[in-house]
């Protein structure tokens, strides 16, 4: 836990195998972070662009593109894993996460039936599912739970997104306990993104006189005092999409305006270290009235909040359907 007395992780959103060797290895040690998110756009990054995966790329030559890729990233999340056991043994988060195929995303048998071969592959308890928000990807949620399948929800946006994983969370911990009662429960996360909203609305933000680079954060609390509210004990908030575009924000930004009790942070390295260069205290949570007012205030901006949050949503889909593509297309 990076601070023990609210219960605040701070997880890297980033792998790569030479990292993961080294200065993964480091920040564990060092109690910087506690765990680890993965998904296509960071593999692609790291598969196409780092020579660490030249040897084995060759070993398995005559594997499909998409079963050298399985190889290749389940390889280097059963490395990670192996780095953060000590913190999952001890009960300090210890996860990292896999992301299903993004091209699954309408089909929850693929998903489930993938997320399940993955998780059975890797063969690590500390290692979560990960699945996006939609409505096939909410009925794999709770039946990789139902298996005792740890879960990460990504690409949550919408409240109503919110109110989907913890209702598929709370069947799928049901259905585990009446398999295996007494038995710990599978952990689950749900992913809020954050900065992709400001990215989007910041300039018709600034044209209505209203705070720019607040929407995210604020839509982030709601969910994540509904996520509290619902007081499922296996059940987390994390905040994803917390790194800055540009130079108009601080690199932790988003960390520090989030930092809430009992909350996940999975941020990118260079964001990590920004924020851990100087101390820092939890922040007031906001009050209702104020979040009401401000989503009032953006509505009559001629902002809509369901439209904007389905257009994160479908860009983020094609965004890692995208990078996945070309993830195969390298391994060909």
């Amino acid at each position: 836990m990076y601070m023990d007395d609210i219960k605040f992780s701070l997880w890297c959103d980033f792998l790569e195998r030479d990292f993961i060797n080294g200065e993964f290895l480091n920040l564990i040690q060092n109690s910087t972070i506690n765990g680890a998110t993965s998904n296509p756009a960071i593999f692609k990054s790291a598969i196409c662009s780092s020579n660490a995966y030249e040897e084995m790329k060759n070993d398995y030559k005559r594997k499909s593109p998409k079963e050298l890729y399985e190889i290749l990233a389940t390889s280097d999340i059963k490395n990670a894993a192996n780095k953060l056991l000590k913190n999952y043994a001890d009960g300090d988060d210890g996860f990292v996460s896999l992301e299903v195929d993004p091209n699954l995303y309408d089909d929850s048998e693929g998903t489930y039936k993938e997320g399940k071969r993955l998780f059975n592959t890797i063969k690590m308890p500390n290692v979560m599912i990960k699945v996006p928000a939609t409505k096939a990807g909410f009925e794999a949620m709770s039946e990789l739970m139902k298996k005792g399948i740890s879960v990460n929800a990504t690409l949550i946006f919408n409240t109503s997104a919110v109110n989907e994983c913890l209702e598929a969370f709370k069947q799928g911990s049901k259905a585990y306990s009446k398999r295996f009662p007494g038995a710990p429960l599978p952990k689950g996360v749900i992913s809020i993104f954050v900065s992709r909203f400001d990215r989007l609305l910041d300039s018709k933000l600034k044209e209505a006189n209203l705070e720019a680079s607040k929407y995210g954060i604020y839509n982030a609390t709601k969910a994540y005092k509904m996520i509290e509210n619902a007081g499922l004990s296996n059940v987390r908030a994390l905040f994803a999409s917390t790194g800055v575009k540009g130079n108009e924000l601080e690199s932790d930004y988003y960390i520090k305006e989030l930092l809430y009790p009992n909350v996940i942070n999975t941020a990118p390295l260079d964001t990590i270290k920004a924020f851990i260069k100087a101390d820092h205290t939890p922040k007031e949570i906001l009050e209702d009235s104020v979040l009401d007012k401000f989503f009032a205030d953006a509505k009559n901006a001629d902002i809509d909040y369901d439209d904007t949050c389905k257009t994160l949503l479908d860009d983020g889909l094609k965004a890692f359907c995208d990078a996945f593509e070309e993830i195969l297309k390298s391994l060909r």
